[in-house]
């Protein structure tokens, strides 16, 4: 028991990933399939995103334990994120990741997605432990934890509304950018200006740890609304940058101003919209002013990945924290520890 390894899958949107990871958390492999089908779209089809699960997971699961060198007999436990979620996606992972346990008579391990997002970060840093502040932002979910321990959590804010995530994409949607919105937002903003427009910022109030982006993008379809292509051709970085300093500022302001209230030393940031560059860069900046230290996951552990659910399960291995074959999924947000 005091070595093992997990074969680990995530399935939760449109990405499919297989991967292996040891009780080190030293990542073996961590294969992704991404369904660039649902650009077309302009977002993702529940449906079609199930069904091309189902095409991709046998095979990438094959090939994440051929990168990793093992095969189902080296594997100790299976890992799967079973919440939130598409929930279509979600089944296909859990029925897969149940009938390969119960075919090796190894171990099902329940994780939530967004704890997952929170242990890429031992990825990098298997040492790190609680006390510390989390920002947790992805295409669905914008939170604000702090944990006291590995298992005791306090949800500090959250959205009301719309997640970080999903106002990158509706942003880039107004703006003809196509999908996903968070890259192409982050790649023209890096030449613009962030002041160009005076975007709001949702719930910018003292007495609120709670976010809200509803009211960026009315904002944004509002402003866009009297200005001519040639206008928005000729300004397109300006807007993407004011669009993306709206977004983090909020974020930033409200991290760091509870993190200065309680005198918390230690803020992690994760999930997808970590790899915004400048969400990064000014954290980075704005946390070392104020003396916190601050831990980003690697670029390739911020996306939608599997390597992060093995990590989570990894001391749920050790407790012996295993789910029955009657494992269901479910779609319920937030964060949750199963």
């Amino acid at each position: 028991m005091n070595y093992f390894k997990i074969l680990a899958f995530e399935t939760s949107c449109d990405d499919t990933s297989v991967s292996v990871i040891d009780s080190n958390y030293r990542v073996f492999s961590n294969c992704i399939s991404s369904q660039t089908k649902h650009e077309e779209f302009g977002g993702v089809v529940p449906e079609l995103a199930s069904r091309l699960h189902l095409q991709n997971i046998t095979w990438l699961t094959q090939l994440a334990l051929e990168k990793a060198g093992t095969d189902l007999v080296g594997i100790d436990a299976v890992a799967v994120s079973i919440n939130p979620g598409l929930i279509g996606s979600l089944l296909v992972g859990v029925s897969f990741a149940k009938g390969l346990a119960y075919a090796i008579n190894k171990p099902v391990i329940a994780v939530n997605h967004i704890l997952g997002h929170l242990y890429a970060i031992k990825l990098d840093y298997p040492h790190l432990e609680p006390p510390y502040l989390a920002l947790i932002v992805s295409g669905g979910h914008t939170e604000l934890v702090y944990f006291s321990s590995r298992t005791e959590f306090e949800i500090i804010g959250r959205t009301r509304d719309d997640a970080a995530g999903e106002a990158f994409d509706k942003g880039a949607k107004l703006l003809n950018l196509g999908y996903p919105g968070g890259p192409v937002i982050d790649r023209l903003a890096r030449t613009g200006d962030p002041a160009f427009v005076a975007f709001p910022r949702g719930l910018d109030r003292r007495e609120s740890n709670d976010f809200s982006f509803s009211g960026l993008k009315t904002s944004i379809r509002n402003y866009l609304s009297d200005k001519d292509g040639s206008f928005i051709s000729e300004h397109l970085q300006d807007i993407a940058a004011s669009l993306q300093a709206a977004i983090v500022d909020i974020l930033i302001k409200k991290t760091l101003r509870y993190a200065r209230q309680q005198r918390i030393e230690r803020i992690v940031v994760a999930g997808g919209v970590s790899a915004n560059s400048y969400l990064r860069e000014r954290m980075q900046k704005d946390a070392e002013r104020t003396g916190i230290e601050l831990f980003l996951p690697a670029l390739q552990y911020c996306m939608d990945n599997a390597a992060m659910i093995g990590a989570a399960a990894i001391e749920k291995y050790r407790l012996g924290d295993f789910a029955g074959l009657d494992l269901n999924a479910f779609s319920t947000k937030g964060l949750r520890l199963l």
